[in-house]
């Protein structure tokens, strides 16, 4: 093997690596760096790099919901009931975002997680609710969850997660941890039915994307392992942290 691709593919590996332990850490799989740093690292546009962000988000968005399920069980049957809904919702969302232009996704992501940011980290109440406070999810709103996920997740790869989170969280009084592997449950499904529609599009740089979902798979399980470590309040604005840092470095990459 030359040495240029043996220097490739231990950057792949090491940016996986360091996506995965991240990815762990806020519940949102790698994707939400990947995504900017595949486009002004290696020039690829927003389609290319979204479809090859999922081919690392997949493997460990499977293994971070596995981790954040033993230390808190996941309500396996609500996210069943909503995963059909969100499958549904991927599979159009994704043939959508694939007819769109690239530099027009590319600002909406970015204006999405604006928004989302400011929402998490500006809403009134305590970092966490007390897990007393906890409510039962009524039938009716999981499909429009499973519904909203899909969406997300067909048009920015990784918008379901990060939609879920925060709704869990203000509308039923969900712990951050418990509703970042909920969240992970239900963007596994997600994830593999929009990676299928991105590589129908020919939108996945595979060679690229497998090294990356190697390295994310030997880290994610330590960043699960940090978020448990952290105080609900430190995890809250470090999520926020992220969202608006990424945002700040898609729009600045599209001027």
């Amino acid at each position: 093997m030359a040495p240029e691709v043996l220097t490739e593919l231990f950057i792949n590996l090491g940016l996986g690596a360091l996506l995965g332990l991240v990815g762990g850490l806020l519940g949102i799989g790698g994707g939400l760096i990947a995504i900017p740093v595949l486009g002004m690292l290696y020039g690829m546009d927003q389609h290319l790099a979204q479809g090859t962000a999922l081919v690392m988000i997949t493997p460990n968005v499977l293994i971070g919901f596995y981790r954040y399920h033993q230390k808190h069980a996941v309500d396996l049957r609500a996210v069943s009931a909503m995963a059909v809904f969100s499958m549904a919702a991927t599979w159009i969302a994704a043939k959508f975002a694939t007819s769109l232009d690239p530099r027009t996704l590319h600002v909406a992501f970015a204006l999405f997680l604006v928004a989302l940011a400011l929402y998490f980290g500006l809403r009134r109440g305590p970092a966490t609710p007390h897990p007393a406070a906890a409510k039962k999810m009524p039938r009716a709103a999981l499909p429009l969850l499973g519904i909203a996920c899909g969406l997300m997740s067909g048009v920015f790869t990784i918008g379901g997660g990060l939609v879920i989170v925060p709704a869990l969280i203000s509308l039923f009084g969900m712990q951050q941890t418990r509703a970042q592997g909920m969240a992970l449950a239900l963007v596994v499904p997600s994830s593999v039915v929009a990676l299928f529609g991105y590589a129908q599009g020919g939108h996945v740089d595979w060679a690229t994307g497998v090294p990356l979902a190697l390295g994310g798979v030997a880290t994610v399980s330590l960043g699960v392992m940090l978020a448990h470590r952290f105080s609900p309040l430190r995890l809250r604005l470090l999520f926020c942290a992220v969202l608006l840092g990424t945002a700040a470095m898609m729009l600045i990459s599209s001027t």
